[in-house]
């Protein structure tokens, strides 16, 4: 029988494996597909972005309470999945609490540590399903926003849950396997002087009545549910927004570092504006570039780095709660920006996976899943970028998308046509000489 659990368990963890590395190359495949772009100099203050963002949530403390919450549910799964090392061995090996005889005092300091913060995950998973399903919170309803669809709201919830079930059944496995160890069941009993745990001692009651064959039957379910239930949400984040809890990491290293509302030139135009005005003399030897293509129609016209921001984004609102564009009730919202984004990666992945890596739906991200309407009412303020918890930059991709639209397509509202030709004509957006500029300054002294 243990023979048949070890084959049973290393068939699961590589078929999870099989999945997962698949998944994960398909996902670096599509974000390649992006423009080169240099993201590796100043490493020592990328270095210390990431801990401060990432790893320290240094955005999400601006709201202490909800900050706090993101906090322990961060950081308390991680280091309770500590524990799957153990649990994998033991897979492996036929084994059951392979670490406890050779640690002493530090194994039960170590599962306190863990079912304190499991507790603590459990109860913020429970807070953060009312806050979107009771006391639902604006920036995650349909009614407001009409990106929050049927799908991101459910994956939200299965997420939570799924983060629920997984603590609920490592505190219900150590208060049964507590049990079966004071009673010195079998290899169990080998084990008794671990002792019982600060959280899952008072689950122990709830198995005081139970038969010794099944409290071994529900220990091995609730074994086998926590380790089976850690793979599947390893696979199934690849498929969710929750990916940033991975990619938030190097997202946050690969910041834009650059001042914040500098806009990026091409490189190829700058260099013919320059010889235009004599800024620089043109090498003779030097065949000239051809300009590529203006902004960007699609995902294959941005960088690499715009397309990490569409796997890093949590969806969590906060860029498009601060958007005046979206406040006032105009068609912005710069986590739908992120979202279509991704949709469209996820689009292209699956016509790989159908029709081969040479397939073209014909399909591009302007026009198709981001219009003009909603790139045009982009104030470019900042305030998505400033707001997102990993440093994601919407309004990079409005830009670059705004671009494509004025300059390759020449479809500028009006408006900004007779602004164009204002500041062209007279270096300002109003339609006034240089000469008369300081009229008004005369009437000021009168």
């Amino acid at each position: 029988m243990a023979i048949l659990q070890q084959i049973l368990f290393v068939a699961a963890l590589a078929t999870a494996a099989w999945f997962l590395i698949r998944r994960a190359g398909l996902i670096r495949r599509a974000i390649q597909l992006g423009q080169l772009e240099n993201r590796t100099d100043r490493p020592n203050e990328r270095f210390s972005i990431m801990l401060r963002v990432a790893f320290g949530q240094k955005k999400m403390m601006t709201n202490l309470t909800v900050g706090l919450m993101h906090f322990v549910i961060y950081v308390g799964f991680v280091i309770v999945n500590i524990e799957v090392l153990e649990i994998v061995l033991d897979g492996i090996l036929g084994t059951h609490r392979l670490f406890a005889p050779y640690t002493g005092a530090l194994y039960p300091f170590l599962i306190n540590t863990f079912e304190i913060l499991a507790l603590g995950v459990w109860i913020v998973c429970v807070v953060f399903l009312i806050r979107r399903f009771v006391t639902k919170v604006p920036r995650f309803q349909p009614e407001q926003h009409r990106e929050m669809t049927r799908w991101p709201r459910t994956d939200a919830a299965l997420i939570l849950i799924l983060e629920i079930l997984l603590m609920t059944a490592f505190l219900t496995w150590n208060a049964s396997d507590s049990v079966l160890r004071e009673r010195e069941v079998g290899h169990y009993g080998e084990l008794s002087n671990v002792g019982t745990f600060v959280v899952s001692q008072f689950l122990m009651p709830l198995f005081a009545n139970w038969s010794d064959a099944a409290l071994v039957a529900f220990e091995r379910f609730t074994w086998w549910f926590h380790i089976l239930g850690i793979l599947f949400f390893a696979v199934y984040l690849t498929y969710s927004k929750h990916l940033h809890i991975v990619l938030a990491f190097p997202n946050t290293y690969f910041s834009d570092l650059k001042p914040k509302g500098e806009m990026k030139n091409m490189a190829d135009i700058t260099k013919e504006v320059q010889l235009a005005l004599g800024i620089t003399q043109a090498d003779p030897n030097e065949t000239p570039a051809e300009p590529g293509r203006f902004g960007a129609r699609d995902v294959r016209d941005l960088t690499w780095k715009n397309l990490m921001d569409a796997y890093s984004c949590t969806e969590c609102g906060r860029c498009t709660a601060a958007c005046p564009a979206n406040i006032t009730g105009k068609k912005l919202s710069p986590r739908k920006i992120m979202m279509d984004t991704r949709d469209r990666l996820e689009d292209i992945q699956r016509g790989w996976q159908q029709n081969g890596p040479e397939h073209d739906d014909g399909k591009t991200l302007l026009g198709d899943y981001i219009t003009a309407e909603e790139i045009n009412a982009c104030t470019t303020c900042q305030a998505c970028v400033q707001e997102c918890p990993v440093n994601i930059n919407p309004l990079d991709i409005i830009l670059q998308l705004r671009r494509y639209k004025i300059m390759e397509e020449a479809q500028a509202p009006a408006s900004w046509n007779a602004m164009f030709s204002n500041v062209e004509n007279n270096m300002a957006p109003w339609k006034f000489s240089p000469g008369d500029r300081f009229n008004w300054a005369d009437q000021v002294n009168q």
